[in-house]
């Protein structure tokens, strides 16, 4: 497949080492793309959940492709979450084209950009609190697996694909309400610092638009997640805009076995897990 050309690509919420997380998807995204500037905005890598019983190939496979990316001339720029926050001590690093940072302000065609993961205005990430969060993330996890099995299930019936979670976040009021405070307050703060776009990710929910108030207006946007949207976002001439991804788009895209291809990817994988449980403080006997 030709690779598209891509002046920035943003993409958040992968949430690789979760069984939720759609590697396969990712990969064939990656490989579709030449973006000028790569934005990972933050929830990359699932230290809340990770276990070094599960980081498969596929996973391993989305870390190639960015690297292959960053080899390749692409600049990118990891901007931390709350699941990877394991980073933040390591904030402000510079290695050649890649950077890793907490939140970061570009400008382009003469345009602010704020760009940030959007944890910062979630209360259930801090304190007592982010204990609860982190067992919602494994139920979160299994309820999106059991829909991936119905999904298959409905697919073999030609029926219509249905997602568990958007149903309960429409459906109850106090989410709704959440993701509209959420995205209010993100855009009453980047009209008072004079911004022109703002960008988070965080609550799994792609969305482009204006939020105009009584100081002003700004452009609020959202690169959702692939976990259920598998959205991204794009500038190119002058205009960003949502990605959806339409596997139909990818008839004969696979993942690669690289296990098969690199006889020490076992060993690798076990680097990385090795390496996450270091920043996470992971205790592989309480598996």
């Amino acid at each position: 497949m030709k690779r598209r050309p891509v002046e920035v690509a943003v993409l958040s919420d992968l949430h690789l080492g979760t069984y939720g997380c759609h590697a396969r998807e990712i990969v064939n995204y990656l490989k579709s793309i030449s973006p000028r500037i790569l934005i990972l905005n933050g929830d990359i890598i699932d230290g809340w959940q990770f276990s070094k019983r599960y980081f498969p190939a596929a996973h391993m496979q989305v870390i190639k492709e960015i690297m292959s990316l960053l080899t390749g001339g692409t600049r990118v720029i990891y901007i931390t979450g709350n699941h990877d926050e394991m980073l933040r001590r390591y904030s402000d690093i510079e290695i050649g084209n890649f950077q890793l940072t907490d939140k970061l302000v570009m400008e382009l065609n003469g345009k602010m950009t704020w760009i940030f993961h959007g944890d910062v205005f979630d209360a259930s990430t801090k304190g007592s609190a982010k204990l609860l969060a982190k067992f919602g993330g494994h139920g979160y996890d299994l309820l999106i697996l059991l829909n991936r099995f119905i999904n298959w299930w409905l697919k073999l019936m030609k029926r219509e694909k249905m997602s568990f979670s958007k149903k309960i976040k429409n459906s109850v009021k106090k989410a709704v309400k959440w993701i509209g405070d959420f995205e209010q307050t993100a855009a009453e703060l980047a009209i008072e610092k004079k911004y022109d776009y703002i960008i988070c990710g965080h609550i799994h929910q792609p969305q482009k638009r204006v939020i105009a108030m009584e100081k002003g207006q700004v452009t609020y946007l959202n690169s959702g997640d692939w976990i259920e949207n598998l959205t991204s976002l794009e500038y190119n001439n002058n205009e960003w805009n949502i990605y959806h991804y339409n596997e139909k788009e990818f008839p004969s895209a696979k993942v690669v076995n690289i296990e098969k291809r690199l006889p020490e990817l076992n060993v690798v994988t076990d680097q990385v897990a090795l390496f996450i449980s270091s920043l996470t403080g992971y205790n592989s006997r309480s598996t």
